[in-house]
This record gives C-alpha cells, sequence and structure tokens, in this order.
C-alpha cells in the first residue's frame, strides 16, 4: 500500500504544491507547527534518512538547495529550521523521507 507522500507524488492526492522538479517535490503541510511549514519531500523513496546511502548524496545536497530557495521564497531567511524525523522513536508517522522547513516565527531551542 502507497503512502500519503507517495499518493501526492503519484498525483493521486491534492497538496498546496510550492516546488516540484523530476526528483523532488515540495508542499505546505496541512497541519503546520509554524506560520511556514513546507515537507520537501525526495520522489526516490526512502523510508527514512538511515536508509540514503552515499550514491544518494547528490540528491539530498539538492534537497538543502531547494529548502534554501523556498527560504527566500518565503522570507524566512532570517530564521528558520530544516528537520527530519528518522524513525517511530523520533516522531517519523509516514515512512518516505521527507524534511520539514520551519519557519516565520521564533522558533526557539530543540528540548
Amino acid at each position: 500500500m502507497k503512502n500519503v507522500f507517495q499518493r501526492i507524488i503519484d498525483e493521486e492526492l491534492p497538496c498546496d504544491k510550492v516546488f516540484e522538479n523530476e526528483r523532488i517535490i515540495a508542499f505546505k503541510d496541512i497541519a503546520p507547527a509554524a506560520p511556514v511549514h513546507i515537507l520537501i519531500v525526495p520522489k526516490k523513496h526512502f523510508p527514512n534518512i538511515s536508509a540514503i546511502g552515499p550514491e544518494d548524496g547528490e540528491l539530498i545536497l539538492e534537497v538543502v538547495m531547494v529548502a534554501n530557495e523556498l527560504a527566500k521564497k518565503f522570507k524566512i531567511t532570517d530564521g528558520y529550521r530544516l528537520l527530519t524525523n528518522n524513525g517511530e522513536k523520533a516522531g517519523q508517522t509516514v515512512f518516505h523521507l521527507h524534511f520539514h522547513l520551519l519557519g516565520g516565527t521564533h522558533l526557539g531551542p530543540i528540548a
């Protein structure tokens, strides 16, 4: 069974898309934790960040570059967070690698 991100990638579910190319899609989170909360999702399936290998380095660099461009587009370059959860104990709920771009407010320290 496909997870929700794969269904979005396959255009089976709608999203508020803010970026897409052949390797990455980015869209607004439906339950934002900050004024700007964008999910950046590689189209290649990895269950989590532990599953990436050395051959995937360029893709992960591209995710970071997309995050930088979206931070500019959404005017949050003065302070933003890019994070991913790895596994259930870290709070991962969708097991398709994705990154949260959060900003637009003072985020404070991570506990």
